[in-house]
């Protein structure tokens, strides 16, 4: 590994762990629905400017309907269920929710993709599945809400994003398929508008801020260096990678927001990480890596 996709892969891996702490700060100053509007828009516009520098194509036409699934899906509706989960639940406890979603992918794959699921699957879901219910359930049935629902709610549309764009990705690469949904996304996002307009001119400039780092930086900037790094990698050591998204994310919140998380929930999310590695080693043993074609995350 050189220096180069050395640094790319660990600033993808910090700036995509940073974004849950960043949109604790921009809902408590922005809402909801500002916030996930200014991100998306933000972030669409930041990659459709990088477009023509990295030879982004245009999309096939036939390929419209599942660029718009794809766009309402891991970009409108992720954002919209993640900023409304991260209202109660804690940034890092987000995050170790968020980090099922693998689990939902393959089901989904298994289901409408005809993918086999293995036993190795099946175990691995079940392990992650697990350790997610010992993170919502961390104090008890009292610390269990509907805003932990919302947040496992996100991480299943993103698993919906990841089966959707995989068609995709046989003939675009992952940067290109992040720029088509983050599009996509905005324009199925433009009903928010007036409430960003709203929310927007009375927000304290730190919520601003925090909407103008999460769409420059995790979404914009984190694809291109991710696309970057996954290209000259193994796929082993970029998916790998993404494991430690939880654990960076947890010490992030800890020195932003001072959050401090539960024992069990760190235990739960150890689990949850275990079983999508487990999905994951088997899925890579079986999908030979096809250069220029890049596999696809969302934060």
């Amino acid at each position: 590994m050189n220096l180069r996709s050395f640094l790319a892969l660990a600033g993808t891996v910090v700036l995509w762990a940073s974004a849950f702490p960043a949109i604790r700060v921009g809902v408590d100053g922005l809402g909801v629905a500002a916030l996930s509007f200014l991100r998306l828009a933000i972030a669409a516009v930041a990659l459709a400017a990088v477009a023509p520098f990295a030879k982004v194509r245009r999309p096939r036409r036939r390929d419209l309907p599942l660029i718009a699934l794809c766009g309402a899906t891991g970009m409108t509706a992720y954002q919209v269920l993640l900023n409304w989960g991260e209202v109660h639940v804690p940034a890092g406890t987000a995050s170790l929710l968020i980090s099922v979603a693998p689990v939902f992918s393959v089901l989904l794959a298994g289901a409408f993709l005809s993918e086999s699921v293995t036993r190795t699957v099946v175990v691995g879901s079940v392990v992650a599945l697990a350790g997610t219910a010992g993170v919502t359930l961390a104090e008890g049935w009292s610390g269990f809400s509907a805003a932990s629902l919302v947040v496992l709610a996100a991480a299943v549309v993103q698993g919906v994003y990841h089966v959707a764009s995989k068609p995709l990705l046989r003939h675009y690469t992952g940067l290109e398929v992040a720029t088509y949904a983050m599009v996509a996304g905005t324009i199925f996002a433009l009903p928010l508008v007036p409430a960003t307009a709203g929310a927007a001119l009375s927000a304290p400039a730190s919520a601003l801020a925090s909407a103008a780092f999460l769409g420059l930086l995790p979404s914009a900037l984190g694809f291109v260096i991710w696309g970057y790094a996954v290209a000259r990698l193994p796929l082993s050591a970029s998916t790998a990678a993404l494991y430690l998204v939880p654990p960076v994310a947890l010490v992030v919140s800890f020195v932003w927001l001072g959050e401090v998380p539960h024992p069990v929930e760190l235990a739960g999310g150890a689990v949850t990480v275990l079983g999508v590695v487990l999905i994951n080693r088997r899925a890579a043993a079986k999908a030979p890596r096809v250069p220029g074609r890049q596999p696809v995350a969302t934060v």
